[in-house]
């Protein structure tokens, strides 16, 4: 009985680091990693949620998946699918 149970476990172990390295448990925000450009003002005097809102106003949706507040001076930096 022990040794089925280390067999499981073992393999679904295995199973969990695959799927881990294989970037399958990933959502689509991990995808989303082109830099498209910059949008509005530095320093961007919002939150990311109203970057990713100026990103789609200038860049449309698709091409812009993603907007965050990156780097030491603030931008809003627009991201989109390779």
């Amino acid at each position: 009985m022990g040794m089925n149970v280390n067999s499981v476990s073992y393999t679904v172990l295995l199973l969990v680091l695959l799927a881990a390295s294989t970037e399958i448990m990933k959502g689509m925000d991990a995808t989303c990693h082109t830099f498209l450009g910059e949008c509005g003002p530095a320093p961007f005097p919002a939150a990311s949620a109203d970057c990713f809102t100026c990103c789609v106003d200038k860049y449309g949706s698709p091409p812009a998946c993603r907007g965050i507040i990156e780097g030491t001076d603030q931008h809003c930096h627009c991201y989109q699918f390779p």
